[in-house]
């Protein structure tokens, strides 16, 4: 099953995009006794590739001197071919197996794709106009170090499509503009009442191991969303957010109880599910709905659980429940095609 993962992740994630978590992920995949010396009593997870890849990255980063330093473009100016990566991979997690395993064991994949704000920008618009021009509270789910919560903040770029946001925000988001839909994307953004975080462990900013973490998770060829990532998390630091410690489930009813009724209640996740269980899905759902009893309420989602592409995906609790596709994305926010008319 772990060898299968690696594989379909080489496949469908890095194929073409980062060709050497590609050529690392095959050679994973191929070699049994590397997974059996490093996963042995882990727990398995549905994105372990990136998991145990982002903790090699953290190493690394963090200046541990290895052969295997020499391929990885965010540690190297001039990175050696990714074809012959491999050895040096095996070598590096065979010596570094105990520091690895203690972060398979304590750490988790909790990736602040910024430019994933791109494709929420006008999603959070639709919701504005539903609520009648109301600030928006925000509360979301798997927040990591709640950088999402700062979309309002940053400028976005769609090209042809014109640029939004912020004018002035040093965080600067490019995005392409896909089918035949106009997004709605305000000349005003709306505005943001309230911005709370929910996390099993939140990452602080502030701290430089978190942010070394968050860097760690994105893929090393990846120079531009490390860019973009460093100048979101110089933003949030100076304002850093609510962030709620605890399982969602737990924690979320409280939070949304605690919402002022002058505000657009908004709960958002982004490619959070994925690590859910099915149960655990259906229980955040009918959380979700019973709180929306006596007030509005919006839930977006963008996430990736089968099908070709990502989605967003919006539910209004108004009066009644309905449910709407508003777009499809690149999971990592490079192209949005508006679907919603």
């Amino acid at each position: 099953m772990l060898a299968q993962r690696f594989e379909r992740f080489a496949v469908e994630q890095f194929q073409g995009y980062s060709p050497l978590y590609e050529k690392l992920a095959l050679g994973i995949a191929e070699d049994r006794e590397l997974l059996s010396t490093i996963f042995s009593d882990i727990e398995d997870q549905a994105v372990m590739p990136l998991l145990f890849l982002g903790s090699v990255h953290f190493l690394l980063l963090n200046g541990v001197d290895h052969p295997l330093a020499l391929f990885y473009p965010s540690v190297t100016e001039q990175p050696a071919n990714p074809e012959s990566a491999y050895p040096a991979f095996r070598s590096f997690c065979l010596e570094h197996r105990a520091e690895i395993r203690k972060m398979l064991k304590a750490r988790r994949v909790q990736t602040n794709e910024v430019q994933r704000c791109a494709c929420l920008f006008p999603a959070f618009e639709v919701i504005s106009r539903r609520s009648g021009g109301k600030p928006l509270a925000l509360v979301e789910i798997g927040t990591s170090a709640g950088l999402h919560l700062y979309w309002d903040r940053y400028s976005y770029d769609y090209g042809d499509g014109g640029v939004y946001g912020d004018p002035t925000s040093s965080v600067r988001i490019k995005c392409e503009l896909r089918g035949g839909a106009s997004p709605p994307l305000p000349e005003r953004t709306p505005q943001v009442a309230q911005r709370t975080g929910l996390d099993l462990n939140p990452l602080d900013v502030s701290n430089e191991d978190d942010a070394l973490w968050l860097q760690a998770l994105l893929w090393a060829e990846h120079r531009d969303r490390a860019n973009l990532l460093r100048e979101a998390v110089e933003l949030v630091r100076n304002e850093p957010p609510l962030l709620v410690k605890g399982d969602a489930l737990q924690t979320l009813p409280g939070v949304l109880a605690s919402v002022p009724v002058d505000a657009a209640l908004c709960v958002f996740h982004s490619f959070t599910l994925v690590q859910f269980a099915p149960q655990q899905r259906d229980l955040l759902s009918s959380v979700i709905a019973n709180s929306a009893k006596g007030r509005d309420l919006f839930r977006l989602s963008t996430e990736w659980l089968g099908g070709e592409t990502a989605r967003i995906d919006l539910t209004s609790f108004q009066g009644g429940v309905t449910e709407e596709h508003l777009a499809n994305c690149h999971p990592h926010g490079k192209w949005l095609e508006w679907l919603l008319a």
